[in-house]
């Protein structure tokens, strides 16, 4: 490795240590010609990673556009930007750890789908209604019911249409569910 001052090809490892959660190595190094010293990192070169879209289209794994979708979803709820970073992280990891090079949208939002269930159910519930397309507040109903049926349900979770009660009967052609303030209003 050339040195960055002289450019001089020798120089000498002054101390190496793991850095980056154990992801690189750290090495301090002295050039043998001009006695500057410089660090380096050593890091795995990863295998580019390949996302199959929905529409068929491909493109190249990108943490950042990840990361971003998680803090979005995460906006407000309290958790710390270390803790989505640890998710996408978490994520990437699973993804580089297939033998495929090639993974699916889908996939990808399955696998953050289930770091975030266990974190917030706010988190949880706006990254599926985009991930999962949502359409409207019967689809968002549907995917909280569902959620219910399976299991996820915790402690103070209700049933969905206990949070909506005029979902379960369909409000006619252009008309809007009532709610309680339109109900209020009336009495």
């Amino acid at each position: 490795m050339k040195c960055p001052f002289c450019q001089h090809p020798e120089n000498r490892v002054l101390e190496s240590r793991s850095a980056e959660a154990g992801q690189s190595i750290r090495r301090r190094r002295e050039c043998l010609q001009c006695k500057h010293r410089f660090t380096t990192y050593e890091r795995i070169e990863f295998v580019s990673l390949t996302v199959l879209k929905r529409d068929g289209k491909r493109e190249s794994f990108d943490r950042s556009k990840l990361l971003c979708s998680v803090v979005r979803a995460c906006q407000k709820t309290g958790i710390p930007q270390l803790r989505l970073e640890a998710i996408v992280d978490e994520v990437e990891s699973l993804i580089q750890q297939r033998a495929s090079r090639e993974v699916t949208s889908n996939e990808i939002g399955e696998m953050v789908l289930q770091k975030l269930k266990s974190i917030s159910e706010v988190a949880y519930v706006r990254f599926a209604s985009v991930y999962r397309q949502f359409q409207g507040i019967r689809d968002f109903v549907d995917s909280l019911n569902h959620r219910q049926n399976r299991g996820d349900k915790t402690d103070n979770q209700e049933n969905a249409a206990d949070f909506c009660p005029n979902l379960e009967q369909s409000p006619e052609d252009g008309e809007r569910p009532e709610t309680e303030a339109s109900m209020m209003a009336r009495s």
